[in-house]
């Protein structure tokens, strides 16, 4: 399965299964996601959704009638922003929640009214967790660096 998450828009790939059965290839652009949802997003258990969010004060995900957690496209930001610090980064809880103390999520789309439109700031595109700039220059350098290897080969 692949999977690509872009600011607040969540795209998912399904590949055909081995019986030969194909799953659905959709787009999700909603203002609320279920459990489930999240977890295929983040690639986490649901399990660990539930235990961060008893663990991490900004992580509170409202709840619908029926008591099932609905997440913001922000409610996922965050999520992803402590994966990256836990798993990426080698952080503590407690060194995590340090962190989030100066977490300030980007902007989030209102669809009702943008649903057409594409954001046109670099910063509302950027990854949450990168510094303002420093993914579109290292992009810059690998693409130099690539073309440079290019011209190496050919001559």
């Amino acid at each position: 399965m692949q999977l690509h998450v872009q600011f607040s828009l969540v795209t998912f790939t399904h590949r055909p299964t081995t019986s030969g059965a194909s799953m659905k290839d959709f787009s999700i652009k909603k203002l609320y996601y279920s459990i489930s949802e999240v977890s295929k997003i983040t690639n986490l258990e649901q399990y660990v959704l539930r235990y961060w969010e008893s663990e991490f004060d900004e992580l509170k995900p409202a709840k619908n009638r029926a008591g099932n957690r609905i997440y913001t496209n922000k409610d996922i930001q965050l999520i992803l922003f402590i994966k990256k610090l836990l798993r990426d980064e080698r952080y503590t809880i407690e060194g995590a929640k340090q962190v989030l103390k100066t977490y300030a999520p980007t902007s989030e789309i209102d669809y009702m009214r943008d649903s057409e439109q594409t954001p046109t700031d670099p910063a509302q595109t950027a990854l949450v967790f990168e510094p303002e700039g420093k993914l579109r220059d290292d992009l810059i350098k690998i693409k130099q660096f690539l073309e440079d290897f290019l011209e190496r080969i050919r001559g």
